[in-house]
């Protein structure tokens, strides 16, 4: 009864570290709260480090530090000739978790699997709406609808997903967090008791570690999952001190109250990095931070008046003043590290003389316009304040007149994601699986407007090349034509790029087995704290 024992106990929701003394706590001190925790749901990092990653599993995993895909909750799999086919045979004896409502009475199986995707494909499946405004973005983004005609029970462990045409990022979307795993015999407990918003907020997964409380804006515990398939873990409590100011973050990292901490100021890097009862790790993202205009929205509707706003952008003030030196300019929509890069694009020039004419030229005067700037810290931009208030005084020399306005981080990414927004946004994107199509379709395909494209722009030629890449077999083919989607992203200019950061993650001296993520993920199976 370890499980309920936790539970009672984490009434008092104590951030000490002694809190516990017989069992090993891990804390970390994360940037800021969930949007929930179910996976499928949301699209941010914060939100799957707290849900998809402890909680949950997938079918095929990424090998740690790597976007190698490997297996997960299916041992192996086969796909046809024609490449429409995929069969998954599922591992036998993975254990879902338990709680004080749920009682698993066996193991994951075929239906859970269904049960997982068919609840974001189908509009008539049960849990399809069980959250007001659910828009399964990811799945929806991804043309996953369009894309899995069926997914079929073959046996209990076996299931097969049929495809509308081949797709070549399809397994390693699979291991991404909107594809996690969940419990349909718990699905079917809560809809039959009215209380389907469980789901969401009572989670049960087969993960390393299992859902005990969350607070909001200030705690979320865990507890190691003695039946993981993966093996018990090395530490016996793990807990996420939500903490939206990095400087804060430090100090609690400094003080002893925090093992691990997330995105710290660029300006404290240099102290970190000195202080020898600390470990700093750092790797350069996959990432890119941008300015989305709302492309459905006058005068930002035309190309020319985006490509002049982009000019008056000083971005290497930004790199700067934001970055600090652990940054570096972003001509392109996806990150140099990633193949298909297009080195040969023209960056916008820095030019407030010509983007005032420019402006003048498309027939804008006097302009008002709004900023969104992001409340929390991200790996793509460690102070979307700052970037903002710079852009208000690059786009005030030009002529423009800026507001800048802001939201609690939820609500931010909701309305961000509106076709209706008045304004443009500071956003960013981090990889979830290493290719290019995790970008470019994902945050800028027509089928992810109102969604993840924040743009809200839909080019039929760009859409096209992105689309008849995911179809080739080679990864040169590929290539190719992601290529010439970013010279007409580049053309057409729907996002100021801005920056593509270096990640870095601060950490006491004595935590040993953490992998850093070029995906950003922040995972804690395997970490132990050493005496």
């Amino acid at each position: 009864m370890k499980l309920l024992t936790r539970v009672l106990a984490a009434t008092a929701l104590t951030l000490a570290l002694g809190s516990a003394a017989s069992a090993k706590t891990l804390v970390y001190c994360s940037e800021g709260s969930p949007e929930g925790f179910d996976p499928a749901l949301y699209t941010a990092g914060t939100t799957f480090d707290a849900s998809g990653h402890p909680i949950y599993n997938r079918l095929t995993e990424f090998k740690k530090g790597t976007t190698e895909v490997e297996p997960g909750l299916a041992e192996s799999w086969e796909i046809s000739e024609d490449g429409l086919q995929y069969t998954f045979k599922l591992r036998p004896g993975v254990k879902f978790h338990s709680n004080d409502s749920f009682t698993p009475t066996r193991e994951m199986n075929a239906d859970d699997v269904i049960f997982s995707f068919e609840r974001q494909g189908k509009t008539d499946n049960p849990y399809h709406q069980y959250v007001a405004g659910a828009s399964w973005e990811y799945y929806n983004s991804m043309s996953m609808p369009e894309l899995v005609t069926s997914v079929e029970k073959v046996d209990d462990m076996t299931v097969r997903f049929t495809l509308a045409r081949p797709e070549a990022p399809f397994i390693a979307n699979l291991a991404m967090p909107f594809a996690s795993i969940l419990s349909k015999e718990y699905a079917d407990q809560l809809a039959e008791n009215n209380q389907q918003a469980q789901l969401n907020q009572a989670p049960i997964g087969t993960g390393p570690f299992e859902f005990v409380a969350y607070q909001s804006d200030a705690v979320i515990r865990y507890a190691s999952f003695d039946d993981y398939w993966g093996g018990v873990q090395p530490i016996d409590d793990l807990v996420f001190a939500i903490t939206t100011d990095a400087s804060v973050r430090q100090q609690r990292l400094l003080a002893g109250e925090c093992h691990i901490m997330s995105y710290p100021n660029p300006a404290d890097l240099e102290s970190l990095q000195n202080n020898a009862d600390l470990t700093v790790m750092e790797q350069e993202g996959l990432n890119i931070g941008f300015l989305a205009y709302n492309t459905q929205q006058a005068p930002f509707d035309k190309p020319e008046v985006r490509r002049a706003l982009n000019m008056a952008i000083n971005k290497q003030a930004i790199i700067d003043a934001v970055y600090q030196g652990a940054g570096q300019v972003a001509k392109a929509p996806i990150p140099p590290t990633m193949w298909s890069y297009n080195d040969t694009l023209e960056d916008d020039k820095y030019d407030p003389e010509a983007a005032k004419a420019a402006l003048e030229e498309a027939g804008v005067t006097d302009l008002s316009m709004k900023i969104w700037a992001m409340p929390v810290s991200r790996p793509y931009n460690p102070n979307a304040r700052r970037m903002a208030e710079l852009i208000q005084s690059d786009f005030g020399a030009i002529g423009v007149n800026v507001e800048i306005v802001t939201y609690e981080w939820g609500e931010y990414l909701e309305r961000s994601s509106q076709t209706d927004r008045d304004g443009a946004v500071l956003l960013g994107w981090t990889g979830d699986n290493g290719d290019p199509d995790n970008f470019l379709a994902v945050l800028l395909g027509c089928d992810a407007v109102g969604g993840a494209n924040r743009a809200q722009w839909c080019n039929e030629e760009f859409n096209a090349l992105v689309q008849e890449a995911k179809s080739k077999p080679t990864q040169e083919e590929r290539a190719e034509l992601y290529e010439e989607a970013q010279v007409v992203f580049k053309r057409e200019a729907p996002w100021a790029t801005i920056a593509h950061s270096v990640v870095y993650v601060p950490m006491r001296s004595n935590v040993t087995g953490f992998v850093q993520s070029p995906l950003g993920d922040m995972t804690f199976d395997g970490v132990d704290i050493t005496e």
